[in-house]
Protein backbone atom coordinates (compact mmCIF):
# COMPACT_ATOMS: atom_id res chain seq x y z
CA UNK A 1 0.00 0.00 0.00
CA UNK A 2 1.39 3.39 -1.04
CA UNK A 3 2.29 5.89 1.67
CA UNK A 4 -0.09 8.79 2.10
CA UNK A 5 1.35 12.11 0.93
CA UNK A 6 1.26 14.65 3.75
CA UNK A 7 -0.97 17.58 2.83
CA UNK A 8 0.25 21.14 3.33
CA UNK A 9 -1.43 24.51 2.86
CA UNK A 10 -0.65 26.52 -0.26
CA UNK A 11 1.06 29.09 1.98
CA UNK A 12 3.47 26.45 3.38
CA UNK A 13 4.21 25.02 -0.08
CA UNK A 14 4.94 28.48 -1.50
CA UNK A 15 7.31 29.26 1.38
CA UNK A 16 9.11 25.92 0.96
CA UNK A 17 9.48 26.55 -2.76
CA UNK A 18 10.91 30.02 -2.03
CA UNK A 19 13.35 28.54 0.47
CA UNK A 20 14.51 25.87 -2.03
CA UNK A 21 15.01 28.56 -4.70
CA UNK A 22 16.92 30.73 -2.23
CA UNK A 23 19.15 27.84 -1.11
CA UNK A 24 19.89 27.03 -4.78
CA UNK A 25 21.16 30.56 -5.51
CA UNK A 26 22.56 31.52 -2.09
CA UNK A 27 26.14 30.65 -3.18
CA UNK A 28 26.00 33.37 -5.87
CA UNK A 29 24.11 35.90 -3.75
CA UNK A 30 25.61 39.41 -3.97
CA UNK A 31 28.70 38.25 -5.91
CA UNK A 32 30.15 40.87 -8.27
CA UNK A 33 29.64 40.32 -12.00
CA UNK A 34 32.78 38.85 -13.69
CA UNK A 35 34.95 41.55 -15.32
CA UNK A 36 35.22 41.86 -19.08
CA UNK A 37 38.96 42.38 -19.70
CA UNK A 38 38.59 44.63 -22.75
CA UNK A 39 36.06 47.03 -21.23
CA UNK A 40 37.99 47.06 -17.93
CA UNK A 41 41.17 48.10 -19.79
CA UNK A 42 39.33 50.93 -21.56
CA UNK A 43 37.79 52.08 -18.27
CA UNK A 44 41.12 52.07 -16.44
CA UNK A 45 42.85 53.90 -19.32
CA UNK A 46 40.21 56.66 -19.22
CA UNK A 47 40.43 56.84 -15.42
CA UNK A 48 44.23 57.11 -15.51
CA UNK A 49 44.11 59.88 -18.09
CA UNK A 50 41.42 61.94 -16.34
CA UNK A 51 42.52 61.53 -12.72
CA UNK A 52 46.28 61.02 -12.97
CA UNK A 53 47.05 62.79 -16.28
CA UNK A 54 48.91 65.65 -14.62
CA UNK A 55 51.42 63.32 -12.91
CA UNK A 56 51.97 60.72 -15.67
CA UNK A 57 54.93 62.74 -17.03
CA UNK A 58 56.77 62.55 -13.69
CA UNK A 59 59.71 60.10 -13.43
CA UNK A 60 59.07 56.67 -11.92
CA UNK A 61 61.00 55.79 -8.77
CA UNK A 62 63.85 53.25 -8.94
CA UNK A 63 62.30 50.98 -6.30
CA UNK A 64 59.00 50.79 -8.18
CA UNK A 65 60.85 50.00 -11.44
CA UNK A 66 62.85 47.28 -9.74
CA UNK A 67 59.69 45.72 -8.23
CA UNK A 68 57.85 45.78 -11.55
CA UNK A 69 60.79 44.46 -13.55
CA UNK A 70 61.44 47.25 -16.04
CA UNK A 71 60.01 50.53 -17.26
CA UNK A 72 57.17 49.14 -19.39
CA UNK A 73 55.94 46.04 -17.52
CA UNK A 74 54.01 48.05 -14.88
CA UNK A 75 51.57 49.60 -17.38
CA UNK A 76 49.07 47.08 -18.78
CA UNK A 77 47.07 49.78 -20.56
CA UNK A 78 49.53 50.59 -23.35
CA UNK A 79 50.58 54.08 -22.20
CA UNK A 80 53.99 55.20 -23.33
CA UNK A 81 56.38 56.01 -20.48
CA UNK A 82 57.61 59.56 -20.25
CA UNK A 83 61.33 58.94 -19.98
CA UNK A 84 63.00 62.34 -20.03
CA UNK A 85 65.61 61.08 -17.58
CA UNK A 86 66.42 57.71 -19.23
CA UNK A 87 70.00 56.55 -18.68
CA UNK A 88 70.31 58.81 -15.63
CA UNK A 89 69.81 57.83 -12.00
CA UNK A 90 66.12 58.51 -11.18
CA UNK A 91 65.83 60.33 -7.89
CA UNK A 92 64.27 63.45 -6.41
CA UNK A 93 66.82 66.07 -5.38
CA UNK A 94 66.25 68.35 -2.42
CA UNK A 95 66.88 71.86 -3.68
CA UNK A 96 67.64 74.97 -1.64
CA UNK A 97 69.30 73.05 1.21
CA UNK A 98 72.86 72.20 2.18
CA UNK A 99 74.30 68.70 1.74
CA UNK A 100 74.47 66.79 5.03
CA UNK A 101 76.36 63.65 6.12
CA UNK A 102 74.65 60.27 6.25
CA UNK A 103 75.23 59.81 9.98
CA UNK A 104 76.74 61.43 13.10
CA UNK A 105 80.57 61.63 13.11
CA UNK A 106 80.83 60.94 9.36
CA UNK A 107 83.01 63.36 7.41
CA UNK A 108 81.16 65.28 4.69
CA UNK A 109 82.55 64.09 1.36
CA UNK A 110 81.14 63.60 -2.13
CA UNK A 111 80.54 59.92 -1.29
CA UNK A 112 78.85 60.37 2.07
CA UNK A 113 76.63 63.38 1.45
CA UNK A 114 72.89 62.75 1.50
CA UNK A 115 70.84 65.00 -0.72
CA UNK A 116 67.78 63.07 -1.87
CA UNK A 117 64.23 62.52 -0.74
CA UNK A 118 63.36 59.26 1.05
CA UNK A 119 61.94 56.74 -1.43
CA UNK A 120 58.16 56.51 -1.73
CA UNK A 121 58.06 52.80 -0.84
CA UNK A 122 60.06 53.42 2.37
CA UNK A 123 57.77 56.30 3.35
CA UNK A 124 54.72 54.18 2.59
CA UNK A 125 55.93 51.23 4.69
CA UNK A 126 56.64 53.63 7.56
CA UNK A 127 53.15 55.15 7.26
CA UNK A 128 51.52 51.69 7.33
CA UNK A 129 53.56 50.73 10.41
CA UNK A 130 52.50 53.86 12.29
CA UNK A 131 48.98 54.06 13.80
CA UNK A 132 46.63 56.52 12.11
CA UNK A 133 47.16 59.93 13.68
CA UNK A 134 43.96 61.94 14.03
CA UNK A 135 45.86 65.23 14.19
CA UNK A 136 47.71 64.35 10.97
CA UNK A 137 44.44 63.47 9.24
CA UNK A 138 42.89 66.73 10.44
CA UNK A 139 45.92 68.70 9.25
CA UNK A 140 45.72 67.05 5.85
CA UNK A 141 42.01 67.74 5.69
CA UNK A 142 42.51 71.45 6.24
CA UNK A 143 45.78 72.25 4.47
CA UNK A 144 46.88 71.05 1.04
CA UNK A 145 50.53 70.02 0.65
CA UNK A 146 52.79 70.99 -2.25
CA UNK A 147 52.17 67.59 -3.83
CA UNK A 148 48.39 68.18 -3.67
CA UNK A 149 48.75 71.57 -5.35
CA UNK A 150 50.82 70.03 -8.17
CA UNK A 151 48.39 67.15 -8.48
CA UNK A 152 45.36 69.42 -8.67
CA UNK A 153 46.84 71.92 -11.12
CA UNK A 154 44.52 72.14 -14.11
CA UNK A 155 42.29 69.21 -13.02
CA UNK A 156 38.53 69.37 -12.52
CA UNK A 157 37.22 69.49 -8.95
CA UNK A 158 35.99 65.90 -8.86
CA UNK A 159 39.50 64.48 -8.53
CA UNK A 160 40.92 63.27 -5.28
CA UNK A 161 40.77 65.87 -2.44
CA UNK A 162 43.82 66.87 -0.37
CA UNK A 163 44.75 64.41 2.33
CA UNK A 164 42.92 61.47 0.77
CA UNK A 165 46.09 59.63 -0.25
CA UNK A 166 47.52 59.92 3.28
CA UNK A 167 44.25 58.72 4.78
CA UNK A 168 44.28 55.74 2.42
CA UNK A 169 47.80 54.76 3.37
CA UNK A 170 47.07 55.19 7.07
CA UNK A 171 44.00 53.00 6.76
CA UNK A 172 46.33 50.27 5.50
CA UNK A 173 45.31 50.41 1.85
CA UNK A 174 47.42 51.28 -1.16
CA UNK A 175 47.03 54.19 -3.52
CA UNK A 176 45.34 52.07 -6.17
CA UNK A 177 42.51 50.95 -3.87
CA UNK A 178 40.23 53.49 -5.58
CA UNK A 179 40.66 51.51 -8.80
CA UNK A 180 39.65 48.16 -7.24
CA UNK A 181 36.13 46.86 -8.10
CA UNK A 182 33.79 47.25 -5.12
CA UNK A 183 32.02 44.21 -3.61
CA UNK A 184 28.23 44.37 -3.50
CA UNK A 185 26.72 44.58 0.03
CA UNK A 186 25.33 41.30 1.34
CA UNK A 187 21.91 40.83 2.91
CA UNK A 188 21.99 40.14 6.66
CA UNK A 189 20.66 36.70 7.65
CA UNK A 190 18.30 36.79 10.65
CA UNK A 191 19.27 35.08 13.89
CA UNK A 192 17.15 31.99 14.62
CA UNK A 193 14.77 32.30 17.57
CA UNK A 194 12.63 29.45 18.93
CA UNK A 195 8.87 30.03 18.49
CA UNK A 196 6.80 31.09 21.51
CA UNK A 197 3.77 29.09 22.61
CA UNK A 198 0.80 29.87 24.89
CA UNK A 199 0.95 27.86 28.10
CA UNK A 200 -1.29 29.65 30.60
CA UNK A 201 -4.44 31.83 30.56
CA UNK A 202 -5.22 33.73 33.76
CA UNK A 203 -8.72 35.13 34.31
CA UNK A 204 -10.09 37.19 37.19
CA UNK A 205 -10.65 40.73 35.95
CA UNK A 206 -14.19 41.84 35.07
CA UNK A 207 -13.14 44.27 32.33
CA UNK A 208 -10.47 44.79 29.66
CA UNK A 209 -6.96 44.30 31.07
CA UNK A 210 -5.26 47.54 30.04
CA UNK A 211 -1.76 47.43 31.59
CA UNK A 212 0.74 45.02 33.09
CA UNK A 213 4.10 45.19 34.93
CA UNK A 214 6.46 42.63 36.52
CA UNK A 215 8.13 43.44 39.85
CA UNK A 216 11.96 43.59 39.95
CA UNK A 217 12.26 40.41 42.10
CA UNK A 218 10.31 38.38 39.49
CA UNK A 219 7.99 36.88 42.16
CA UNK A 220 4.73 38.55 41.12
CA UNK A 221 3.21 40.84 38.51
CA UNK A 222 0.52 43.51 38.58
CA UNK A 223 -2.32 44.34 36.17
CA UNK A 224 -4.71 47.28 35.82
CA UNK A 225 -8.16 46.95 34.27
CA UNK A 226 -11.29 48.68 33.01
CA UNK A 227 -13.05 47.17 36.08
CA UNK A 228 -11.19 49.94 38.03
CA UNK A 229 -9.12 47.46 40.07
CA UNK A 230 -5.43 46.70 40.29
CA UNK A 231 -4.63 43.00 40.84
CA UNK A 232 -1.39 41.40 41.98
CA UNK A 233 -0.72 37.82 40.78
CA UNK A 234 1.86 35.17 41.65
CA UNK A 235 4.11 34.76 38.59
CA UNK A 236 4.95 31.07 39.09
CA UNK A 237 1.42 29.77 39.75
CA UNK A 238 -0.77 32.48 38.20
CA UNK A 239 -2.86 32.70 41.40
CA UNK A 240 -4.39 36.00 42.59
CA UNK A 241 -2.59 37.42 45.65
CA UNK A 242 -4.25 40.81 46.13
CA UNK A 243 -6.78 43.29 44.69
CA UNK A 244 -6.41 47.06 45.18
CA UNK A 245 -9.37 49.42 44.73
CA UNK A 246 -9.28 53.19 44.67
CA UNK A 247 -9.45 54.35 41.04
CA UNK A 248 -12.89 55.50 39.89
CA UNK A 249 -12.28 54.79 36.18
CA UNK A 250 -10.20 52.50 33.93
CA UNK A 251 -6.64 51.92 35.20
CA UNK A 252 -4.35 52.66 32.21
CA UNK A 253 -0.84 52.33 33.65
CA UNK A 254 1.01 50.47 36.44
CA UNK A 255 4.69 50.27 37.36
CA UNK A 256 6.60 48.84 40.34
CA UNK A 257 9.57 50.75 41.78
CA UNK A 258 12.95 49.00 42.02
CA UNK A 259 14.18 51.61 44.53
CA UNK A 260 11.36 51.51 47.11
CA UNK A 261 8.36 49.26 48.03
CA UNK A 262 6.00 51.41 45.98
CA UNK A 263 3.56 50.74 43.16
CA UNK A 264 2.45 53.62 40.92
CA UNK A 265 -0.79 53.66 38.93
CA UNK A 266 -2.67 56.07 36.68
CA UNK A 267 -6.08 56.04 35.04
CA UNK A 268 -8.79 57.72 33.02
CA UNK A 269 -9.99 59.45 36.24
CA UNK A 270 -6.99 61.89 35.83
CA UNK A 271 -5.44 60.42 39.00
CA UNK A 272 -1.86 59.30 39.57
CA UNK A 273 -1.47 57.27 42.77
CA UNK A 274 1.45 55.91 44.78
CA UNK A 275 0.66 52.71 46.71
CA UNK A 276 2.74 51.52 49.69
CA UNK A 277 2.94 47.74 49.28
CA UNK A 278 3.77 47.17 52.94
CA UNK A 279 0.36 48.56 53.94
CA UNK A 280 -1.47 48.13 50.57
CA UNK A 281 -2.71 51.71 50.79
CA UNK A 282 -2.45 54.87 48.72
CA UNK A 283 0.11 57.18 50.35
CA UNK A 284 0.44 59.90 47.69
CA UNK A 285 -1.57 61.52 44.91
CA UNK A 286 -0.03 63.55 42.09
CA UNK A 287 -2.50 66.23 40.96
CA UNK A 288 -2.14 68.29 37.78
CA UNK A 289 -3.31 66.46 34.65
CA UNK A 290 -6.45 67.93 33.09
CA UNK A 291 -7.62 64.73 31.40
CA UNK A 292 -7.17 60.93 31.36
CA UNK A 293 -3.63 59.75 32.18
CA UNK A 294 -2.59 57.13 29.61
CA UNK A 295 0.84 55.97 30.77
CA UNK A 296 3.66 56.37 33.26
CA UNK A 297 7.29 55.38 33.82
CA UNK A 298 9.89 55.68 36.58
CA UNK A 299 13.36 57.08 36.05
CA UNK A 300 15.91 54.26 36.67
CA UNK A 301 18.40 56.29 38.73
CA UNK A 302 16.60 59.25 40.36
CA UNK A 303 13.31 59.48 42.28
CA UNK A 304 11.31 60.93 39.41
CA UNK A 305 7.99 59.79 37.94
CA UNK A 306 6.88 60.73 34.41
CA UNK A 307 3.24 60.53 33.29
CA UNK A 308 1.56 61.24 29.95
CA UNK A 309 -2.02 62.28 29.33
CA UNK A 310 -4.84 63.00 26.92
CA UNK A 311 -4.31 66.71 27.77
CA UNK A 312 -1.34 66.63 25.26
CA UNK A 313 1.30 66.96 27.98
CA UNK A 314 3.71 64.78 29.90
CA UNK A 315 4.49 65.71 33.49
CA UNK A 316 7.60 65.07 35.58
CA UNK A 317 6.92 64.54 39.30
CA UNK A 318 9.20 64.43 42.32
CA UNK A 319 8.18 61.10 43.91
CA UNK A 320 8.76 62.26 47.51
CA UNK A 321 7.42 65.83 47.50
CA UNK A 322 4.63 65.23 44.89
CA UNK A 323 5.74 68.46 43.18
CA UNK A 324 5.34 68.83 39.42
CA UNK A 325 8.96 69.51 38.34
CA UNK A 326 8.19 70.13 34.63
CA UNK A 327 5.22 70.08 32.30
CA UNK A 328 6.46 68.83 28.92
CA UNK A 329 4.26 70.63 26.40
CA UNK A 330 4.65 70.54 22.63
CA UNK A 331 2.49 67.65 21.43
CA UNK A 332 -0.75 68.72 19.74
CA UNK A 333 -2.80 65.62 20.63
CA UNK A 334 -3.02 62.99 23.39
CA UNK A 335 0.32 61.58 24.55
CA UNK A 336 -0.13 57.79 24.49
CA UNK A 337 3.17 56.48 25.82
CA UNK A 338 6.22 57.63 27.78
CA UNK A 339 9.56 55.94 28.52
CA UNK A 340 12.55 56.91 30.73
CA UNK A 341 16.23 55.98 30.64
CA UNK A 342 19.38 57.03 32.51
CA UNK A 343 21.23 58.17 29.35
CA UNK A 344 20.34 61.22 27.26
CA UNK A 345 17.67 61.79 26.04
CA UNK A 346 16.15 60.72 29.35
CA UNK A 347 12.48 60.94 28.31
CA UNK A 348 10.80 59.69 25.10
CA UNK A 349 7.10 60.26 24.32
CA UNK A 350 4.83 58.99 21.53
CA UNK A 351 1.61 60.78 20.66
CA UNK A 352 -1.61 60.63 18.66
CA UNK A 353 -0.31 63.70 16.78
CA UNK A 354 1.93 61.08 14.93
CA UNK A 355 5.21 62.46 16.39
CA UNK A 356 7.80 61.13 18.81
CA UNK A 357 9.64 63.61 21.00
CA UNK A 358 12.96 63.16 22.78
CA UNK A 359 13.16 65.47 25.81
CA UNK A 360 15.85 67.20 27.82
CA UNK A 361 14.91 66.33 31.44
CA UNK A 362 16.89 69.17 33.04
CA UNK A 363 15.56 71.97 30.81
CA UNK A 364 12.10 70.41 30.34
CA UNK A 365 12.28 71.10 26.60
CA UNK A 366 12.19 69.06 23.38
CA UNK A 367 15.58 67.96 22.04
CA UNK A 368 14.32 66.24 18.87
CA UNK A 369 10.92 65.77 17.20
CA UNK A 370 10.56 62.74 14.89
CA UNK A 371 7.81 63.21 12.31
CA UNK A 372 8.28 60.07 10.18
CA UNK A 373 5.13 58.22 11.26
CA UNK A 374 1.91 58.95 9.38
CA UNK A 375 -0.45 57.72 12.13
CA UNK A 376 -0.74 57.75 15.94
CA UNK A 377 2.24 56.43 17.88
CA UNK A 378 0.76 54.37 20.72
CA UNK A 379 3.86 52.35 21.73
CA UNK A 380 7.56 52.97 22.30
CA UNK A 381 10.12 50.46 23.63
CA UNK A 382 13.82 50.88 24.50
CA UNK A 383 16.29 48.09 23.75
CA UNK A 384 17.78 46.80 27.06
CA UNK A 385 21.35 46.58 25.66
CA UNK A 386 21.66 48.69 22.53
CA UNK A 387 21.40 52.49 22.45
CA UNK A 388 18.31 52.20 20.22
CA UNK A 389 14.51 52.18 20.46
CA UNK A 390 11.44 51.23 18.44
CA UNK A 391 8.06 52.91 17.95
CA UNK A 392 4.79 51.32 16.87
CA UNK A 393 2.08 52.83 14.69
CA UNK A 394 -0.56 51.40 12.30
CA UNK A 395 1.63 52.41 9.32
CA UNK A 396 4.91 50.77 10.48
CA UNK A 397 7.14 49.79 13.34
CA UNK A 398 10.25 51.94 13.11
CA UNK A 399 13.65 51.53 14.74
CA UNK A 400 15.74 54.55 15.78
CA UNK A 401 19.18 55.32 17.11
CA UNK A 402 19.82 57.47 20.18
CA UNK A 403 20.67 60.24 21.00
CA UNK A 404 19.43 62.13 17.92
CA UNK A 405 16.71 59.75 16.73
CA UNK A 406 18.42 58.67 13.50
CA UNK A 407 16.19 56.32 11.51
CA UNK A 408 17.46 52.70 11.25
CA UNK A 409 14.76 50.64 9.49
CA UNK A 410 11.07 49.86 9.08
CA UNK A 411 9.49 46.62 10.28
CA UNK A 412 6.53 46.28 7.93
CA UNK A 413 3.76 43.72 7.89
CA UNK A 414 1.82 44.16 11.14
CA UNK A 415 -1.10 45.95 9.52
CA UNK A 416 -3.15 46.78 12.59
CA UNK A 417 -3.37 49.35 15.39
CA UNK A 418 -0.26 48.52 17.47
CA UNK A 419 -0.97 49.10 21.16
CA UNK A 420 2.18 47.69 22.70
CA UNK A 421 5.82 46.75 22.07
CA UNK A 422 8.26 44.69 24.16
CA UNK A 423 11.86 43.58 23.49
CA UNK A 424 14.26 41.26 25.33
CA UNK A 425 18.07 41.04 25.47
CA UNK A 426 18.03 38.19 22.95
CA UNK A 427 16.74 40.56 20.26
CA UNK A 428 13.12 39.35 20.16
CA UNK A 429 10.73 42.25 19.54
CA UNK A 430 7.02 41.65 20.19
CA UNK A 431 4.24 43.85 18.81
CA UNK A 432 0.65 43.43 20.07
CA UNK A 433 -2.32 44.87 18.20
CA UNK A 434 -5.94 45.89 18.69
CA UNK A 435 -7.20 42.97 16.57
CA UNK A 436 -5.58 40.35 18.87
CA UNK A 437 -2.60 39.56 16.62
CA UNK A 438 0.92 39.40 18.00
CA UNK A 439 4.01 39.47 15.76
CA UNK A 440 7.50 38.46 16.86
CA UNK A 441 10.51 40.01 15.08
CA UNK A 442 14.28 39.64 14.98
CA UNK A 443 15.48 43.06 16.20
CA UNK A 444 18.67 43.28 14.10
CA UNK A 445 17.27 42.35 10.68
CA UNK A 446 13.58 43.22 11.15
CA UNK A 447 12.58 39.68 10.10
CA UNK A 448 9.09 38.61 11.27
CA UNK A 449 9.70 35.03 12.49
CA UNK A 450 6.32 34.29 14.12
CA UNK A 451 2.70 35.46 14.06
CA UNK A 452 0.29 34.53 16.86
CA UNK A 453 -3.47 35.01 17.13
CA UNK A 454 -4.63 33.30 20.33
CA UNK A 455 -8.29 32.27 20.69
CA UNK A 456 -10.46 34.40 22.95
CA UNK A 457 -11.64 33.13 26.33
CA UNK A 458 -14.79 30.91 26.04
CA UNK A 459 -17.88 33.08 26.34
CA UNK A 460 -16.22 36.13 24.76
CA UNK A 461 -17.05 37.59 21.37
CA UNK A 462 -14.47 37.33 18.58
CA UNK A 463 -14.50 41.13 18.49
CA UNK A 464 -13.06 41.08 22.05
CA UNK A 465 -9.77 39.83 20.65
CA UNK A 466 -7.24 42.58 21.39
CA UNK A 467 -3.86 43.02 23.06
CA UNK A 468 -3.46 46.20 25.12
CA UNK A 469 -0.09 45.57 26.79
CA UNK A 470 2.70 43.00 26.84
CA UNK A 471 5.86 42.59 28.89
CA UNK A 472 8.69 40.08 29.37
CA UNK A 473 9.35 38.90 32.94
CA UNK A 474 12.74 39.69 34.52
CA UNK A 475 14.24 36.34 33.36
CA UNK A 476 12.96 37.07 29.82
CA UNK A 477 11.75 33.46 29.55
CA UNK A 478 8.06 34.38 29.89
CA UNK A 479 5.94 36.83 27.90
CA UNK A 480 2.76 38.19 29.49
CA UNK A 481 -0.04 39.88 27.52
CA UNK A 482 -2.99 41.91 28.82
CA UNK A 483 -6.04 41.36 26.62
CA UNK A 484 -9.55 42.58 25.76
CA UNK A 485 -11.17 39.22 26.62
CA UNK A 486 -10.41 40.08 30.32
CA UNK A 487 -7.54 37.56 30.54
CA UNK A 488 -3.79 37.62 30.99
CA UNK A 489 -2.03 35.17 28.65
CA UNK A 490 1.43 33.77 29.42
CA UNK A 491 3.75 32.55 26.64
CA UNK A 492 7.07 30.71 26.81
CA UNK A 493 9.67 29.56 24.27
CA UNK A 494 9.09 26.14 22.74
CA UNK A 495 11.94 24.05 24.23
CA UNK A 496 11.44 21.24 21.71
CA UNK A 497 11.88 23.46 18.63
CA UNK A 498 15.13 23.40 16.66
CA UNK A 499 16.31 25.21 13.55
CA UNK A 500 15.57 22.01 11.57
CA UNK A 501 11.97 21.67 12.78
CA UNK A 502 11.24 25.41 12.47
CA UNK A 503 13.51 26.72 9.67
CA UNK A 504 13.75 30.42 8.89
CA UNK A 505 11.65 31.03 5.76
CA UNK A 506 14.05 33.81 4.88
CA UNK A 507 13.41 35.95 1.82
CA UNK A 508 15.88 38.75 1.03
CA UNK A 509 12.97 40.91 -0.22
CA UNK A 510 11.62 41.13 3.35
CA UNK A 511 14.91 42.36 4.74
CA UNK A 512 15.39 45.30 2.36
CA UNK A 513 16.16 48.38 4.47
CA UNK A 514 13.59 50.88 3.30
CA UNK A 515 13.70 54.58 3.68
CA UNK A 516 10.77 55.98 5.57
Amino acid sequence: MAEEVQKHSVHTLVFRSLKRTHDMFVADNAKPIPLDEESHKVKMAVKLRTEYGSVLHMPTLKENLREKGGPNTGDPYGHKQYSGNQGQELEYVVTGTHPYPSGPGVALTADTKVQRMPSESAAQSLAVALPASQSRLDANRTAAGVGDIYRHAGISERSQPPGMSVAMVEAGGNKNSALMPKKAPTMPKPQWHPPWKLYRVISGHLGWVRCIAVEPGNQWFVTGSADRTIKIWDLASGKLKLSLTGHISTVRGVIVSARSPYLFSCGEDKQVKCWDLEYNKVIRHYHGHLSAVYGLDLHPTIDVLVTCSRDSTARIWDVRTKASVHTLSGHTNAVATVKCQAAEPQIITGSHDTTIRLWDLVAGKTRVTLTNHKKSVRAVVLHPRHYTFASGSPDNIKQWKFPDGNFIQNLSGHNAIINTLAVNSDGVLVSGADNGTMHLWDWRTGYNFQRVHAAVQPGSLDSESGIFACVFDQSESRLLTAEADKTIKVYKEDDTATEETHPVSWKPEIIKRKRF
